[in-house]
């Protein structure tokens, strides 16, 4: 049996609250393969690699220096191939090894994916899209890891843009508003998935 049978990918852009969503469904008993949770345990793993490919003044005595290689990749696309092409196969098996676990209950379960659209390396067909407009995801972005406009923009480019996202989407959480109003979208979004 093919992994993600019963899955339903979790999306959005940076700072349109996907987080906060797949944190409200988890609470109501959704199963969540969260990618980015993957991909932090995947990076960490991969040090020697990420030193070789990008030298190592990207590892620090913690780890990897996170915010200098994002800082790196966000800034320069070929360096951010890079790290994917040596990332994503790894980050892909091991969420389809958890999906085909939670694929034998036989229930809807989400799989929290920020580039599912990007990247169509996983073959979940029912989506959930996050959505902010641009300004409102600028704006949260500065706010909440205190890039400058600059920086904040590069993040925002690096995705599609979330209007594309938006249109693709089979379920629209809009989330331009408070957390009150996100819980409603997600409970009318629930509602429709069960």
């Amino acid at each position: 049996m093919p992994a993600f049978e019963y899955a339903i990918a979790l999306t959005g852009g940076i700072a349109t609250g996907k987080s906060s969503a797949a944190k409200l469904f988890n609470a109501w008993g959704f199963e969540i393969i969260d990618l980015d949770a993957i991909a932090h345990q995947v990076l960490n793993a991969q040090q020697e690699k990420i030193a070789a490919l990008f030298g190592a003044a990207y590892i620090n005595k913690s780890g990897i220096d996170r915010k200098a290689l994002g800082k790196l990749v966000f800034s320069d696309v070929n360096q951010r191939k890079k790290l994917e092409a040596l990332l994503h196969p790894i980050i892909q098996k091991e969420a389809a090894s958890r999906a085909k676990v939670l694929d034998m209950m036989a229930g809807s379960y989400l799989v929290d994916i920020p580039l599912f659209f990007e990247f169509q390396g996983y073959p979940i067909t029912r989506t959930i899209v996050v959505y902010a407009p641009r300004e409102v995801q600028l704006q949260r972005l500065m706010r909440r890891d205190g890039y400058s406009v600059k920086e904040a923009e590069q993040r925002l480019d690096a995705q599609m843009d979330i209007e594309k996202k938006r249109e693709q989407a089979t379920f629209v959480i809009d989330n331009s508003g408070d957390l009150s109003q996100l819980k409603n979208e997600c409970q009318r979004v629930k509602a429709l998935i069960l």
